[in-house]
């Protein structure tokens, strides 16, 4: 009978990751044990800052880790890496699959210097693509999500799930409440985000005045690399937050 084959951690969606076995966690029994927690996750600050402070002209990407290779956008994310390697762009994603994979793979044939990956660590190896030239991992989930929002000059989303929607959120709030500098965030595929667009303009702004026109035109939308990249040459290297 076959050897029933064995599958990798590093290309699956995050959803669908281990979670940490029992004696991976850090116990909590007693205040002493979440001291040494916190300096942990300040550890991880420090050493995540330091990694980014080497590159310039950093452009953050997002999208689904669940495209393959033939899908419409994930060739399009090639694109993008593509185009802003050759502009002399930093291209960082999440380290993963499908997208980020994608953006990557684009950076990586330009200039593998170009294609940076923050990753997660999983409990027996680094959830990484192999088109990520430069990378980073990081146990907690929320130090890597502070290192991403924290690393770029501009920020692409592509079609994704909760994670790039929560992302995307997150940008536009630091943005609408100034937190951090205005940087261009761009939306590609309006297809995909025209609902989303629809549901800010006629709801939030319009019926319920949650949110006014000018807090709309934080993010824009476009329906290629070579449109967003019009978008992306406007901007400018930032300071953290």
């Amino acid at each position: 009978m076959p050897k029933k084959k064995k599958t990798s951690n590093k290309n699956l969606p995050a959803s669908k990751l281990p979670a940490p076995s029992r004696e991976e966690k850090i116990p909590l029994h007693k205040m002493s044990d979440i001291t040494w927690r916190i300096f942990r996750i300040m550890s991880e600050f420090v050493e995540g800052f330091q990694f980014l402070s080497q590159f310039k002209k950093e452009v953050t990407i997002f999208g689904s880790t669940r495209l393959s290779e033939d899908n419409k956008w994930y060739k399009e994310a090639t694109k993008m890496g593509e185009l802003l390697a050759e502009a002399g762009y930093t291209v960082i994603t999440g380290g993963g699959p499908g997208i980020m994979e994608a953006a990557n793979k684009g950076a990586f044939k330009v200039d593998p210097k170009k294609s940076v990956g923050i990753n997660i660590e999983l409990p027996k190896e680094q959830r990484i693509n192999p088109y990520v030239g430069s990378s980073h991992a990081f146990y907690y989930f929320f130090t890597r999500k502070v290192m991403l929002a924290a690393s770029a000059q501009a920020y692409i989303y592509f079609p994704g799930g909760f994670g790039t929607s929560d992302e995307l959120f997150e940008m536009i709030t630091l943005i609408q409440t100034k937190k951090m500098q205005p940087v261009p965030v761009v939306l590609i595929d309006k297809n995909f985000w025209q609902p989303f667009i629809e549901w800010v303009e006629n709801k939030m702004v319009k019926e319920y005045h949650t949110v006014d026109m000018k807090e709309r035109k934080i993010f824009k939308v476009c329906n290629s690399a070579t449109e967003a990249m019009k978008y992306i040459k406007t901007s400018k290297e930032r300071t953290i937050f």
